[in-house]
């Protein structure tokens, strides 16, 4: 097997089971067992647990983003419809039957006082995700400041998700994002 390969089918495997089991119950063997290369090539590719886990929440930030933009792009209209766009988006992964909250929610939850890296991760993606909120935002007529609080909203939204089981969050949290675009483009525009 050659090593891109090996090293997608050990992602795929790492990404599928630390996001169900989280990452401290899934152990190196249990990863070779469903990614079906050898612990040897697993320990060659990814020389530590940490290593492999750096690479998953890497993997894992790459395509939540870019899964995110090609919707909210897709959207076509006026900015503010690009911006209850991101929570259509939410809707739709909280109602997924294997969804488990953010990944970066969790691991850092997990990690993130133990493991720099993972707590380094978690910050990247959070920095990330906050800041395309703000630039849809400003984009929308509103200020920054009003794009950190769409964006706290967007977070309380996943972590209620996944402690309620249901995509509700998502319909709440985009109602509230839309009275406050509409109270601050308002205001800007008095």
């Amino acid at each position: 097997m050659d090593t891109d390969l090996a090293r997608e089918r050990i992602l795929d495997a790492a990404e599928d089971l630390f996001y169900a089991r989280g990452i401290q119950a899934v152990g190196m063997d249990v990863i070779r067992d469903a990614s079906g290369v050898t612990l040897r090539r697993v320990y060659q590719l990814f020389p530590s647990k940490s290593d492999l886990v750096e690479a998953y929440l890497a993997r894992r930030d790459t395509r939540w983003l870019q899964s995110l933009a090609a919707y909210v792009d897709a959207a076509a209209g006026a900015p503010a419809e690009r911006l209850a766009a991101v929570f259509d988006w939410l809707e739709n992964w909280f109602a997924q039957s294997d969804f488990h909250g953010c990944a970066f929610i969790n691991s850092f939850g997990e990690l993130g006082g133990t493991s720099p890296q993972v707590a380094a991760a978690a910050r990247r993606h959070k920095d990330t995700f906050h800041a395309y909120l703000r630039e849809l935002a400003t984009a929308a007529g509103a200020t920054a400041d009003i794009g950190t609080q769409i964006a706290l909203l967007a977070e309380g939204a996943m972590t209620t998700a996944a402690i309620s089981g249901t995509p509700a969050p998502a319909r709440q949290a985009r109602q509230a994002a839309q009275t406050l675009l509409t109270l601050e483009t308002g205001r800007a525009k008095r």
